[in-house]
């Protein structure tokens, strides 16, 4: 078994600085969330309407996520990542002081546009990082998301309460989050996005000294770095991978929208919840997800994504069940919190496992599967707003154990390996 890898000054750095990136993604957007009520309330709109604005956000998302491949090959992952956050609070901004359903619904557009680019831009330059840790960090970039998540959530439930305006509440974040994210760029990694991407270093001899890329995280010729065996596909192999892979984050991306879009509105229509409990539906599936996330690289490490996925999606699907089945604020939060943790390591491992697609060219694989996750956050919302008005939130959310079902159906195309796999055998090896 090869020794601890302990990486760099310059690598440790990047991890904190990749982090922030997702927290600041995470905060930003999430403090709106508990003030959908007071939106609906103020421009007078239904359920549907409300769905049908937070979806039309996603087409945005679609027509742009694909733009993020070359917007990084011109100018780097992180500082794509970076730019399009401070684009993205700018609408945000919108969204808050937005005056009819029409400037609620291009808010939207253009915030699900702008960062669209910058989830898959900093989920890049996080593979980065990963390559030069050689072991799964990558979920811990998604806890410091959903950390962000929380306390945006946290800070939305607080300035409702306390009747905060909402335009205030939009103008300070835009002001606070953009400054951090300008000061945060000096600390990611300098270089092509493809620095990592060696597999094998072999021992060079003395007149190849300096062609070898040995000081590329500090260590000494010879090691390597982290990074899957190749495996050689058809077109319609990678197709249909790159097919179920991106269905994964569809259901994905819709077991999140539930709590984030239906959440407050749930707590706040079926059980007369105060402002800050209603917040706490989305509260309480972003804390579990949280959670799910900081822990689940050793989780992963020992099963693989495979299986890792699965009891996810089973721990999902029983507690959407039991908060659906005997509904009332205790069971709705604990139910959004097994949803929460259920899916917390869907979106790294599927990102990871469309990054290492050898057949596609760099940043390509990543932005497909990318691009996939915005279809779920299209169709769901007006889809479950529709339901809900037909019938009531409670009825129309019965769809979430449905999306967890669908996740165990398209798991098989996730990686099994684990760490120890990794170890036994070589890189390079057959």
């Amino acid at each position: 078994m090869p020794e601890t890898f302990v990486p760099d000054r310059e690598t440790v750095r990047a991890r904190w600085a990749v982090s922030l990136v997702f927290f600041l993604n995470g905060v930003s957007f999430c403090a709106i969330l508990p003030r959908y009520p007071e939106i609906v309330r103020q421009l007078g709109i239904s359920n549907t309407e409300l769905g049908l604005a937070v979806g039309l956000g996603p087409l945005g998302g679609l027509a742009f996520g694909l733009l993020a491949a070359p917007i990084m090959k011109k100018i780097g992952s992180g500082k794509t990542a970076l730019l399009f956050q401070i684009l993205a609070s700018t609408a945000h901004l919108l969204i808050y002081v937005a005056p009819s359903w029409g400037f609620l619904a291009l808010g939207f557009v253009l915030a699900m546009s702008f960062d669209a680019i910058t989830d898959i831009a900093q989920n890049a330059h996080g593979m980065r990082v990963e390559r030069r840790y050689r072991r799964s960090i990558i979920n811990s970039f998604h806890g410091f998301w959903s950390l962000g998540a929380v306390l945006g959530g946290v800070i939305g439930s607080l300035c409702a309460q306390f009747e905060v305006p909402l335009a205030w509440q939009g103008w300070g974040g835009l002001i606070l989050f953009g400054a951090i994210a300008i000061a945060n760029f000096p600390f990611l990694l300098k270089g092509s996005d493809t620095s990592e991407r060696i597999k094998e270093v072999s021992s060079p001899s003395a007149s190849s000294a300096n062609e070898a890329p040995a000081d590329l995280m500090g260590e000494t010729s010879g090691d390597t770095l982290l990074e899957s065996t190749p495996i050689h596909r058809g077109k319609l192999g990678t197709l249909a991978l790159l097919g179920a892979l991106g269905m994964i984050l569809v259901f994905a991306g819709s077991t999140e929208d539930a709590g984030s879009t239906w959440g407050a509105l749930f707590m706040t229509h079926t059980f007369h919840a105060s402002p800050f409990v209603a917040g706490l539906a989305f509260v309480a599936l972003q804390g579990a997800q949280m959670i799910g996330r900081f822990v689940g690289d050793p989780i992963v490490d020992a099963w693989g994504d495979r299986k890792t996925a699965r009891v996810g999606a089973a721990i999902s699907f029983v507690g959407m069940c039991f908060m659906l089945v005997w509904p009332n604020a205790v069971t709705a939060v604990i139910g959004f919190a097994a949803a929460g943790w259920g899916v917390a390591t869907l979106f790294p491992a599927v990102f990871r496992a469309g990054d290492n697609i050898e057949e596609l060219g760099h940043g390509v694989g990543i932005t497909v599967v990318g691009w996939f996750a915005r279809i779920g956050f299209l169709a769901a919302p007006p889809i479950v707003g529709w339901l809900a008005d037909l019938f009531t939130l409670r009825y129309a959310l019965a769809l979430v154990p449905l999306y967890a079902l669908g996740i165990l159906l398209f798991s098989g195309a996730l990686e099994n390996t684990t760490k120890a796999d990794k170890q036994a055998k070589p890189a390079g090896a057959a």
